[in-house]
């Protein structure tokens, strides 16, 4: 099967004021655990992988083949979407290797830079038929080897956001509203005004990473003010290895493939949860 461009999901989300979840990929069983659950509930789905997920999977080409086979049945659209990637070349042999979507991220870049970077990005991948997203301000917590610290200095400026969009041409941008990667230590408190401002400004979907553990009022609050995307991949993996533990615990208990069809239906639940959750109505 051919991957959908992530851009026509969004904006068929932007028709109808909700957000599509964009589920962490890094085995054939997180892949299938997604597709059942958007077939189940007839919700696209949309993928994303980083560079370390890609590389459990074989590279991009063998993240491209697992998640198309994973795929093969599939009566909903699908996206892959290469996650939080650092250069040029990375983003072309993804595309190469059959990705529909990309993230350049340039965000601890100076803003010039990242403009530069993220422009020379779009200007390869656009006359492909390839959607982009770009990233401007820094979410707090880890994203592969960086780490930053301290929120408010980190957020998205709103009018920096709307000329980075202007200038760079993408398809949708990754925002700093309050949101970390990985999990809380204490409850976010997502700041909605500045999100607000940036809708206001800016004319793509917006996209929220750091989506696991948000709490959900806040994250449809954010839907309502203009973001389209949101990235959960803690959750996921959370759930997988909650239930391994679980199943340990049980009389009886055996160690068998059947422990990884259980962690793949509490993958696949807890994806549909959410998937329910970001469409309100």
């Amino acid at each position: 099967m051919n991957f959908a461009p992530m851009k026509d999901l969004l904006l068929l989300a932007e028709q109808k004021r909700i957000a599509y979840g964009a589920f962490v990929v890094y085995s054939y069983d997180t892949a299938a655990a997604a597709v059942e659950a958007g077939c189940r509930l007839n919700v696209p789905v949309i993928f994303i992988a980083g560079g370390d997920c890609c590389d459990l999977m074989g590279d991009f080409e063998g993240t491209v083949r697992t998640v198309q086979y994973a795929c093969r049945n599939s009566t909903v659209p699908v996206a892959l979407h290469l996650d939080h990637s650092h250069s040029f070349e990375d983003c072309c042999a993804a595309i190469n290797a059959g990705f529909s979507s990309v993230m350049i991220d340039g965000s601890a870049l100076p803003y010039e830079e990242n403009i530069a970077l993220t422009r020379k990005v779009v200007e390869f991948a656009h006359p492909l038929g390839i959607t982009v997203e770009g990233e401007l301000g820094r979410l707090v917590g880890e994203e592969g080897a960086l780490r930053v610290k301290g929120p408010e200095g980190a957020q998205t400026d709103p009018e920096e956001a709307r000329v980075f969009v202007e200038r760079t041409g993408v398809d949708c941008l990754a925002v700093s509203i309050g949101t970390q990667h990985g999990q809380y230590k204490a409850a976010p408190k997502l700041n909605i005004p500045r999100l607000a401002k940036i809708n206001e400004l800016v004319d793509v979907p917006l996209v929220l990473h750091g989506g696991s553990g948000t709490p959900m009022d806040q994250v449809q609050e954010a839907i309502k003010n203009g973001i389209r995307k949101i990235n959960v991949a803690t959750d996921i993996m959370i759930a997988m290895v909650d239930d391994y533990e679980a199943q340990k615990k049980q009389d009886g208990f055996r160690y068998n493939t059947a422990m990884f069809e259980s962690s793949k239906k509490a993958a696949s639940d807890l994806i549909a949860s959410r998937m329910k959750a970001f469409r309100f109505e």
